[in-house]
């Protein structure tokens, strides 16, 4: 299907914070009726350590009970180290395999247990995994807006990080709004820079947003050149370290409007989508307050 943009549903970042288990069957269910959808990509699990996302423990379960015989869609899977990159390149329905670098020091060791040169290490044989099973690898550039931190930060910095990327032989690279501070000048900035100056890489949108900031958002950055989006239906999902609980996912739902409302194609079951939709009060409306 030719398409104006690629939209990435995650329902993996929507859940992996939830505190009650969404039962097996039900994550089954609820994937494959966004696998009808027709997304570009669906990040729907990780192989990480089950302390650490017990939410997500049951991915190599949920794997092998999807069909995928009617879907575009490709699978995307988050690691957080080799062990993990090893577990997600193992099935063969799993095309992406994500890991999380952030340009921030503390979070990159809260986050993956490691320092930039660690996890700059780890990279490299997560890459050769990834290359090794004819697997391609997708870098978020995390805390690329910024951080909470109180950790040095400045556009130049994610530009020198991206540069790094591409020496390692990254060509897929999602800039990530983490904490959701992200404004349309510094999106205009990062993608207007970097994507002219590395054809070679696939640049993608990860946005965390408050529900009056999305549009401002999608408007910079596909005016600056950007034509991959992450979000999750209803906005579901972030990151905890958020100033306020209005910060979440970037809402499908408002992508497909905006996008819709511009006449440009999402490539796209609408009908599914809307089902989809439907469906997922089941996965999160259940949660306690």
């Amino acid at each position: 299907m030719i398409r104006d943009i690629k939209l990435v549903e995650c329902p993996r970042d929507a859940m992996q914070g939830l505190k009650t288990f969404v039962p097996t069957e039900l994550k089954i269910k609820y994937l494959q009726k966004l696998l009808e959808v027709q997304f570009d990509t669906l990040d729907f699990g990780s192989f990480v350590s089950p302390k650490a996302i017990p939410q997500m423990q049951d991915t190599p379960e949920i794997v092998n009970q999807l069909d995928l015989t009617s879907s575009s869609t490709k699978l995307l899977a988050i690691v957080a180290n080799l062990r993990g990159a090893v577990a997600a390149c193992s099935f063969e329905q799993i095309r992406l395999v994500g890991y999380p670098f952030s340009i921030s020091p503390t979070f990159q060791m809260r986050n993956t247990n490691a320092n930039l040169s660690e996890s700059s290490e780890q990279l490299k044989v997560i890459l050769d995994q990834c290359l090794s099973n004819d697997k391609e690898l997708l870098v978020y550039l995390s805390m690329a807006f910024g951080n909470p931190y109180g950790d040095s930060w400045n556009a130049d910095i994610a530009l020198e990080w991206t540069e790094y990327l591409k020496s390692l032989g990254v060509n897929k690279i999602a800039l990530s709004d983490t904490i959701g501070v992200a404004n349309p000048e510094s999106i205009r900035y990062l993608f207007s820079n970097l994507i002219p100056k590395y054809p070679e890489i696939e640049f993608g949108a990860h946005f965390h947003t408050r529900p009056d900031s999305y549009e401002e958002k999608l408007e910079a950055a596909y005016a600056s050149g950007c034509r991959k989006f992450d979000g999750a239906i209803k906005g579901f999902g972030g990151c905890p370290m958020a100033k306020d609980d209005l910060t979440g996912n970037m809402p499908t739902e408002k992508m497909i409007s905006f996008f819709q409302s511009r006449n440009i194609n999402c490539g796209i079951d609408l009908n599914k989508f809307h089902e989809a939709l439907t469906y997922s009060s089941y996965i999160f409306e259940t949660e306690p307050k």
